[in-house]
């Protein structure tokens, strides 16, 4: 890690100060995860770097994986400097929350980023421009409390950028954009003015689309490993952790490794905000309970109809809202068993 004066560079905020307060008496120390891998965790700390684990209490104590920590969490940890270690016996409040619905088939959240500010969308104008994939990016940053902003790479490969930014423009409105190359440096300065002291930008992006090339030249050197570009004109993804990443000139970087399954987990608002054009008009519908299938006097298909709002885009917002659906029903099952669990064992106790 480069060289981190105080709390407050590291993103610390006043919003954590009752949390804290509480924790004040028991010896501990406050650190945020800089690096997570696996099971264990790299705080850094106002007395440097401490490789940390989560103490035996706090593990058995958490009800799901999204109660133990995340990168860019906010700790309190008992430290053990002579060691270089430390045991994680608190999380802070997260003032914001990047989360989706865990790979596989079980039913649960997993928090990929914590106390992020911006989100760097990320996406190559070679090959990479997918506007679908661009609107669930958005719904989840929306929903997480972050700023989206939308970067677009390898302007260099692309024939004809301005020509991919409308294309994204129209799934973005009102987002900021821009097209950089991080080899050559064109754009990246415009990116910088998203960091600064105590601010955290987190990366997303499918593998190959440059974030840490990227990360690299907004830091100013090779921290994050890159291989060979590809025939194809993609490097060849070495990123296996999340990194909190610190900008000599204030701010600290997220860089994550690219997903193949990125699946909503909750709304928290970010639906509304990128479809901002479908729940505008679905206000202006007959039917309060308008399914937007074949209603009379529904205006959302009359703007379909006329070309106003593309098919495509109706068709994504119904895709995501039926991913929601099943999700609280599935959120719900689970409650419900956890529930019977509970009484289950409390019904034992009463026996024993």
């Amino acid at each position: 890690m480069s060289d981190v004066s105080s709390l407050h560079d590291l993103g610390w905020a006043p919003f954590f100060e009752d949390a804290w307060a509480e924790l004040d008496g028991r010896g501990l120390i406050r650190g945020r995860v800089g690096v997570q891998h696996r099971g264990a965790f790299v705080l850094y700390t106002e007395i440097g770097e401490l490789w940390a684990e989560v103490s035996g209490r706090m593990r058995h104590e958490a009800a799901i994986k999204a109660d133990l920590p995340a990168a860019g969490d906010w700790v309190g940890c008992r430290a053990r400097p002579e060691e270089g270690t430390a045991t994680i016996e608190a999380i802070l409040p997260r003032r914001t929350k990047f989360s989706r619905h865990e790979a596989g088939f079980v039913t649960e959240e997993q928090v990929l980023a914590a106390n992020i500010d911006v989100v760097f969308l990320m996406t190559a104008l070679d090959s990479d421009l997918n506007p679908r994939r661009l609107e669930r990016y958005l719904s989840m940053t929306w929903g997480s409390g972050a700023e989206p902003v939308g970067v677009l790479t390898k302007a260099d490969l692309c024939d004809d950028a301005s020509e991919a930014m409308a294309l994204v423009a129209a799934q973005a409105p009102g987002v900021a954009l821009h097209a950089v190359s991080a080899l050559s440096g064109d754009g990246v300065d415009e990116l910088r003015p998203y960091l600064g002291v105590g601010r955290t930008v987190a990366l997303l992006g499918s593998s190959g689309v440059g974030k840490s090339t990227l990360v690299n030249a907004l830091v100013g050197e090779d921290v994050q490993d890159v291989k060979d570009i590809r025939a194809d004109g993609k490097g060849r993804h070495t990123t296996t952790r999340r990194e909190l990443v610190p900008v000599p000139a204030g701010g600290l970087i997220l860089d994550t490794p690219g997903m193949r399954e990125l699946q909503l987990w909750d709304d928290n608002g970010g639906m509304s905000q990128t479809f901002d054009d479908v729940e505008s008009l679905a206000g202006q519908c007959r039917f309060n309970d308008c399914r937007h299938e074949s209603e009379p006097g529904c205006a959302v298909l009359a703007a379909v109809e006329d070309g106003s709002l593309p098919e495509e885009r109706l068709a994504s917002f119904k895709k995501l809202e039926r991913e929601l659906h099943h999700l609280r029903i599935k959120q719900d099952r689970r409650a419900q068993s956890e529930e019977r669990k509970k009484r289950r064992v409390f019904a034992r106790s009463l026996r024993n």
